[in-house]
């Protein structure tokens, strides 16, 4: 069964996909805005803002918002992204109602209360601590400000202790009232659900959201650079990237199966390369990130200092390589993991709810899963080939590292490792 799709009089957007045989649902609303909508000065507002909505509407204190989903067996949390924000909920089939309620309410009626703002402003920063107490998780920080310096695509999610601080009640309601718009934000939910139902839920509990679209972010630049932090760690953590394919592209599924062979498996180069045959590392693999009008492709690695150029070395010439032949069992393989993850996914509701609205607020339509196999398919060697010296040619590198690198090269001779 497809998805079904409705508007509101107010320009939301209500996705139903339906699993008779399921006797759960996810439900979430997606929001077109994240924190890429913000300002410099006002740098992790949207994540603040997601924190402060569980924390007491008109209706409903904050507690009262846990014991009420949770009494039904429920669960309830939201993300903030670069580019989205999500708030949604797992629940029973008769708890649909309620799950939307709820979201509805924390949307449109958080009061905002000051003892509690002052109070999730610590746990917050106590967020922020924690992720810069885990490498592996704040080196993407570094690294996406040297990609993207001076500009909101570049700055963390989270904010800093600073600004985070120095937040107030308006900042919140401005972020709402600029970016929490009806024909900007979608209602999605997959499992136990019927269109019909979710579209009466949607105008009963939605239906005064405003109307108007969200400001939409300056475009993106990407320029590159480098970030060293020697830090008191036992590995190097080491990520790089270029600039990559933005997510409007076609040639975005060229760029998944290049990057699935270059480091996305067991059996993919830089695992077989780097980790079993040279023993340089523990965890090592490639990703892309893809936004609206810009992308970015790298490698992640952690290892010893003393190993930390030998491994640059490995990635550099399993990337240069991938630019002169490809090997048609391994775009085989490629295909097949980017295949099965999709078709895989298909039978989880919340994964189905993830897809659905991360298609419809890049691309204003949904994919079948028969079109997006077929364009996984489509690619061949030639086209990874293509990829990878795209990549490679795409401008300046992006460099960061944490942890021991006193021998790690300069960065314009690691750079010239991949021209």
């Amino acid at each position: 069964m497809s998805p079904l799709i409705s508007t509101l009089e107010n320009g939301l957007t209500v996705i139903t996909d339906p699993m008779p045989h399921l006797e759960t649902a996810s439900v979430g609303v997606w929001v077109g805005a994240g924190a890429r909508n913000e300002t410099e000065a006002n740098n992790g507002i949207a994540h603040m803002l997601e924190h402060m909505a569980f924390k007491g509407t008109v209706r409903r204190t904050a507690r009262g918002i846990a014991e009420e989903i949770e009494r039904v067996g429920g669960f309830i949390n939201a993300y903030t992204g670069r580019e989205q924000t999500a708030y949604y909920a797992r629940v029973l089939r008769d708890d649909v109602p309620l799950a939307v309620d709820i979201i509805a309410d924390i949307l449109q009626n958080s009061t905002f209360d000051s003892e509690e703002f002052e109070r999730e402003k610590g746990v917050v920063i106590q967020e922020i601590g924690q992720a810069e107490d885990t490498p592996d998780d704040v080196i993407f920080d570094h690294l996406q400000l040297q990609a993207f310096p001076a500009q909101s695509l570049g700055r963390p999610i989270l904010g800093s202790e600073e600004r985070v601080r120095g937040f107030t009640r308006e900042d919140l309601i401005g972020q709402v009232t600029a970016c929490y718009r009806a024909p900007s934000m979608l209602l999605v939910s997959a499992g136990a659900v019927q269109h019909e139902d979710m579209v009466r839920l949607a105008r009963q509990h939605l239906g005064g959201l405003k109307a108007g679209t969200a400001p939409a972010p300056g475009p993106a630049s990407y320029a590159g650079g480098e970030y060293r932090e020697q830090g008191d760690l036992e590995q190097a953590h080491l990520a790089l990237a270029f600039r990559g394919v933005h997510a409007r592209e076609d040639e975005l599924y060229a760029m998944q199966v290049y990057s699935t062979v270059l480091g996305g498996g067991m059996s993919s180069r830089l695992f077989q390369e780097a980790r079993e045959k040279r023993g340089l590392c523990y965890s090592i693999h490639a990703f892309g990130a893809s936004y609206t009008d810009i992308g970015l492709f790298g490698v992640y690695a952690g290892t010893s200092g003393a190993d930390a150029q030998e491994l640059v070395h490995v990635i550099a010439g399993e990337m240069k390589a991938l630019a002169g032949e490809v090997d048609e069992d391994e775009l085989v393989r490629a295909k097949a993991q980017i295949r099965s993850g999709l078709l895989m996914g298909l039978e989880q509701a919340s994964a189905r709810c993830e897809q659905i609205a991360g298609q419809y607020l890049t691309f204003g339509r949904l994919f079948t899963p028969r079109e997006l196999i077929a364009r996984i398919d489509a690619v061949d060697t030639g086209a990874v080939k293509r990829m990878a010296a795209r990549i490679l040619a795409s401008g300046p590198l992006s460099l960061a590292v944490l942890g021991p690198s006193a021998q790690l090269a300069s960065y314009d001779k690691i750079a010239a490792r991949f021209s």
